[in-house]
């Protein structure tokens, strides 16, 4: 209908965006997506029409993003790899932001993660530092939403732990494993996406689940949950590493980075917020132990596999 409002959706064929597109077509939007993946399988048929990113040229870019009410932007990549860094992300979330200028957005809804810092020896911390200054500077009006660990059905890092779980007699984490986790449920995050797209202050939010776990308590409350309680061993970093490499390796994949480790023992995934979030990890993971992590979910798979829909666990 001509008078729906109009929003925009990075990725939405993919993780976090899918579900923030599915509460947009609820609440009786229309929805368009920016996508590097034209040809994936689409859940959502023809509610949805998806235009390609114009990295290359900001005015098509613009283009693309006029009209709506609110851009959503998930556009970020978890690991840098020969192909693809993330300074390249950086680059491109930047075009994105002067692109939204350009073309009239009224508000910007943007997935950023806790702890962000520039002066973080990380890369992942320190790039979305720089976008949330760049997107504050930009005079949009603006929400950062900072989550730290998603949860859902197409999940990657609790699915995996507990693929660890089920194939291994033991359970190794890096140091003492007390360093702290907030997981939100993604669905979640989407219903504060929305939200922040309707309000117009400009707004940072912790966007953390209701339940605090130090990775070793996460890692004993799965295994617990799905019936593969396992002796969790202290390893150093360094070998802890180098076994997620080989697993890596064994499957295709990139199982965890030395920077994933290092954000992880620095505590960076935990803060002092509220919870945004209401959904618990471990009544999900109860609701879903029958087969969370029978199948190894690969980040690289779904990076080189262009057509196929982010299946479910």
């Amino acid at each position: 209908m001509p008078d729906q409002e109009l929003h925009i959706v990075t990725g939405a064929f993919g993780y976090s965006g899918k579900y923030l597109a599915a509460r947009l077509l609820k609440a009786g939007h229309r929805v368009h997506t920016l996508t590097n993946s034209l040809s994936r399988a689409n859940p959502f048929g023809n509610q949805i029409e998806a235009h390609p990113f114009h990295f290359d040229d900001v005015r098509k870019l613009a283009d693309s993003l006029r009209g709506p009410k609110v851009f959503y932007n998930t556009y970020w990549v978890r690991f840098s790899t020969a192909d693809f860094k993330h300074s390249v992300a950086v680059e491109n979330t930047l075009k994105l932001f002067a692109a939204a200028k350009q073309a009239g957005v009224e508000r910007l809804v943007h997935i950023s993660i806790t702890n962000p810092s520039e002066d973080s020896p990380l890369e992942y911390f320190r790039g979305k530092a720089q976008l949330e200054r760049a997107l504050i500077a930009s005079g949009l009006s603006y929400a950062l939403l900072r989550p730290t660990v998603l949860f859902g059905d197409e999940d990657i890092l609790i699915n995996n732990i507990s693929w660890a779980l089920r194939r291994f007699p033991v359970f190794g984490v890096f140091g003492d494993g007390q360093y702290r986790l907030q997981p939100i449920f993604v669905d979640d995050l989407a219903r504060l996406a929305v939200e922040q797209g309707r309000a117009r202050e400009n707004r940072i939010i912790d966007a953390i689940g209701p339940e605090t776990f130090t990775y070793r308590e996460l890692v004993r409350t799965i295994g617990e949950i799905i019936g593969k309680p396992r002796p969790i061993v202290s390893l150093p970093p360094s070998l802890g590493f180098a076994v997620g490499w080989l697993i890596g390796k064994c499957v295709g994949d990139v199982m965890i980075t030395r920077e994933e480790i290092e954000g992880l023992m620095a505590d960076l995934l935990h803060t002092n917020s509220p919870p945004a979030g209401t959904t618990k990890l471990t009544d999900w993971a109860r609701e879903h132990a029958g087969y969370l992590g029978h199948r190894y979910a690969s980040e690289l798979a779904r990076r080189r596999n262009r057509t196929a829909a982010y299946g479910k666990l």
